[in-house]
């Protein structure tokens, strides 16, 4: 019996690897494939990388010929290596960030180099414990200051790579000097191939397939107006739509993504607005005017939309609340809040426009379809002042249509006199934590506007939005007047000639707003 029991154990085992071996042969076969995908997917989210990956290829294949080359090789010997490491830690994806990195590199080993060389020249005449002492206490000395320095905030904004070049090759070179003769040769060939490195760098990085970042700048921004447009107009969407959904359900992945994609891109550009303005910076020029271009006012206006974003993120999270609003109510705001929702993304998309063609906005730009859009949704507001307000005869009402429609649900002080008691007396604790997670609930029950409550803060955030859209609206021009941005045309957007834009008309919130408006 035992020998039959363990055969049987024996083969249910065999099985089970057969089958493991199989789902990981499954598992095997579908690696490439999917490796493949993501490949493909990276290249085809922005082609430029592909090319920026050949050019790499291509100078590290140049530089590999100071190895390779006989003739090349007897002139630099073993510092070739210092081309390849330039190369490899220079050439970046964008013009700008290898002109910094490039330039940085060049201008740190060659004030390295000749502080190093100075160095080298005073303790010539030393005898060899006084000179080790001189070199130790210089290594010292500007390891410590050259650290230092790069807490300065416009050296570390600006220079910082530069200062970790220069101390590091300053230690290289006096380090070395104590135990070679010739230090001068050697320093010498370290920056004739530190420099054939970046002149690489920079003749892939500046004339082939140039990729800058003043560019990338520039239509990333025009990018975030047409993001935040999205989610406005899918959030406005999701709230009013007319399915049916559960008290706490959230929206479907696919919305999900939709409408948090818009002002996720722009809540998370703080870092890449400021490197990418960093590098525009060292760019050369891209008109023919000598002005400086302002790429930090890049910078304030992303700083300025994320203050807008985070509107765009209460509205979100008005959808995901615990206590909706229900449809019925909700569909006399419809048409004015989806109308006011519209203006403003289609004013974020002529901004976006304007940026992207280097023009000024449009004078219309707060149209009197936005003026309106306010008013109504004021004047629907006041249309029902019991909604919000609420009366003694209304609250009767209520409380006697809450009883009477939840007959099991008790007022809050009622209910919380109950759960004493019964934390008091003889019941099991399981009961008490039946009771503990309806407390909650039955408060918000008890207010006699909670269902209306919700929506109110959703109409307060959308006139919010309008009155940080004047804020947008005010740096988009300061922009576009530094920036010499050409003039607006009615007729042809591109064309250079048209009238200047005027400054927008402040449009006036719902508190500011006549007393006669919407009565």
């Amino acid at each position: 019996m035992r020998w039959w029991c363990g055969e049987m154990m024996a083969s249910e085992r065999v099985e089970a690897m057969e089958k493991r071996g199989k789902v990981l042969a499954e598992r095997a076969k579908r690696v490439p494939a999917a490796m493949w995908k993501r490949f493909w997917n990276v290249g085809r989210e922005d082609p430029r990388r592909a090319i920026h990956a050949i050019k790499v290829g291509v100078a590290l294949t140049l530089v590999s010929l100071l190895y390779l080359i006989e003739p090349l090789f007897k002139e630099v010997g073993q510092n070739a290596m210092w081309a390849v490491m330039t190369v490899v830690v220079v050439l970046e994806f964008t013009a700008g960030a290898t002109l910094y990195k490039g330039l940085n590199r060049g201008l740190g080993t060659l004030v390295a180099g000749s502080l190093a060389l100075f160095i080298q020249y005073v303790t010539t005449e030393s005898d060899r414990i006084f000179r080790a002492i001189l070199i130790g206490a210089a290594v010292f000395l500007i390891g410590s200051i050259g650290t230092y320095m790069r807490f300065l905030p416009y050296i570390k904004k600006n220079y910082d790579y530069g200062v970790v070049i220069f101390v590091l090759t300053f230690n290289l070179i006096t380090v070395s000097s104590y135990r070679v003769e010739n230090i001068l040769k050697m320093a010498d060939q370290r920056f004739y191939t530190i420099a054939m490195g970046c002149a690489i760098c920079l003749l892939m990085s500046l004339f082939i397939f140039p990729i800058w970042s003043g560019e990338d700048l520039h239509n990333s921004t025009a990018h975030k107006f047409d993001g935040l447009a999205k989610s406005i107009q899918e959030c406005v969407k999701g709230y009013f739509s007319d399915e049916k959904k559960e008290i706490g359900e959230t929206e479907s992945l696919d919305s999900e993504d939709l409408t948090g994609k818009g002002y996720k891109d722009v809540l998370d550009s703080k870092s890449s607005d400021e490197n990418l303005a960093l590098y525009a910076s060292w760019e050369p020029r891209h008109s023919l005017h000598c002005y400086k271009f302002p790429w930090q006012r890049y910078v304030k206006l992303g700083a300025v939309l994320r203050h807008f974003g985070y509107t765009v993120v209460a509205l979100h999270g008005c959808l995901q609340t615990e206590i909706q609003t229900p449809q019925s109510i909700r569909a006399l705001f419809k048409d004015p809040c989806m109308r006011l929702a519209g203006e403003v993304s289609k004013a974020l998309k002529e901004l976006g426009d304007s940026i992207r063609n280097r023009r000024h906005c449009s004078p219309e730009i707060l149209s009197d379809h936005l003026h309106e859009a306010l008013q109504d949704l004021n004047a629907a507001i006041k249309s029902q002042p019991r909604l919000f307000l609420g009366s003694r005869n209304s609250k009767a009402r209520e409380q006697h249509k809450k009883s009477s429609s939840l007959p099991s649900v008790k007022t809050d002080t009622s209910a919380l006199m109950d759960w004493r008691s019964k934390k008091g007396g003889s019941r099991e604790k399981e009961e008490e934590r039946k009771v503990r997670p309806t407390l909650s609930k039955i408060a918000f029950t008890s207010l006699n506007f909670s269902e209306a409550l919700p929506f109110a803060a959703f109409a307060s955030l959308l006139v919010e939005l309008v009155a940080r859209l004047e804020m947008v609206i005010e740096e988009v021009e300061e922009l576009g007047k530094i920036a010499h941005f050409k003039e607006f045309d009615g007729g042809d957007e591109d064309s250079m000639i048209g009238v200047k834009c005027e400054k927008p008309t402040k449009v006036p919130l719902p508190n500011q707003l006549p007393p006669h408006a919407g009565d």
